[in-house]
């Protein structure tokens, strides 16, 4: 649910003092813009967010957030075999559970993804393989979740409905955002170091690229986890006790998971609750029902993650057993 990009998880090894600075500069913004929202709606939906959680909205969290783990770990394995990483289907599922909870509750939103593709590359003893498979899967993810959002919200702006008017900024400033990503792609092309660097992602990705299987599988997966989250955000509202149109909910939930999946937050937090906000708040639902739907999809989702943890521990003690036995033989 955090950001990552094909270049985060290769420069994780090595960290040198403006990167830190640039971490905590992405992780004090989103501070930042959480301090902001409630000083512009108040402490008040926060807590009326905290306060609708109900038993009920827990165990429907806790059943879409592993459908949404189990698809995204089948679309781990079919990008890790793509670049020649075996990964049995176990493991990634414990290893997505664990990334998942250490992204929620370790500020940067990243550091799960990074712990996954280096356990996994070590295994193999290529790590920059598969940080590159990590991040290969996490890019196509975004890719059919900005498809699919604009999808839904391109005819609900063409139709001039509420909702659409409301989110139309959102629907210009994507198309702005893919304009730029192809002319950056387009120009970088023409640059001859560039254009090589361009040239060797694609022969590492080429393996994927050229079955039809593959992609089918990977746009499967993405759309599997996408719409999980989405109806995890509709438990929320209804948690919250907010009602609107289903479909205009819909739209609102993917304008707020695209948000929280900036880089600039602190466990998803901050992007995720302004946009909410703003996006409630120009249909006339009103800020508060924004924030308060927003903090309740936010608590639930890290409630429904406490898996990650227990594989967390498992693996620490499954580490101490096999140190300790392998003293005990050394000596």
């Amino acid at each position: 649910m955090a950001a990552l990009t094909a270049a985060a998880l290769p420069r994780v090894r090595r960290a040198p003092g403006h990167a830190l600075l640039g971490r905590a500069a992405r992780i004090g913004a989103g501070i930042v813009v959480v301090v902001a929202t409630a000083l512009v709606v108040g402490v008040g939906p926060f807590l009326h967010g905290i306060a609708a959680i109900s038993p009920p909205a827990v165990a429907a969290a806790f059943v879409l957030i592993a459908v949404a783990t189990a698809a995204a770990a089948w679309r781990w394995r079919v990008v890790a075999a793509g670049f020649g990483l075996p990964l049995p289907w176990r493991d990634a599922f414990g290893a997505y559970y664990r990334s998942q909870f250490l992204n929620a509750v370790l500020p940067g939103g990243v550091v799960g993804d990074v712990h996954r593709a280096y356990a996994h590359g070590r295994t193999h003893e290529q790590v920059g393989a598969a940080a590159r498979a990590v991040a290969a899967e996490r890019v196509f993810g975004q890719v059919v979740q900005l498809a699919l959002t604009l999808a839904v919200l391109v005819p609900l702006v063409a139709v001039r409905s509420e909702w659409g008017a409301s989110l139309a900024p959102v629907v210009w400033g994507a198309g702005a955002l893919a304009g730029i990503v192809v002319a950056a792609v387009g120009i970088a092309a023409a640059v001859p170091r560039a254009r090589r660097l361009l040239q060797r992602e694609y022969r590492m990705l080429r393996p994927l690229l050229v079955r039809p299987v593959a992609l089918v599988a990977i746009v499967l997966a993405s759309l599997v986890v996408v719409a999980a989250h989405v109806a995890l955000f509709l438990v929320a509202a209804a948690a919250t006790g907010l009602s609107a149109d289903p479909r205009g909910l819909v739209a609102a939930a993917l304008v707020v998971l695209a948000a929280s999946a900036l880089a600039f937050n602190v466990g998803g937090w901050g992007p995720r609750e302004a946009a909410a906000g703003a996006a409630f708040a120009l249909a006339g639902l009103g800020g508060a029902a924004g924030v308060a739907t927003s903090t309740a999809f936010g608590v639930l989702a890290l409630l429904a993650v406490a898996p990650g943890a227990f594989v967390l521990l498992a693996g620490r003690r499954a580490r101490r057993a096999r140190a300790g036995s392998g003293g005990e033989g050394d000596g």
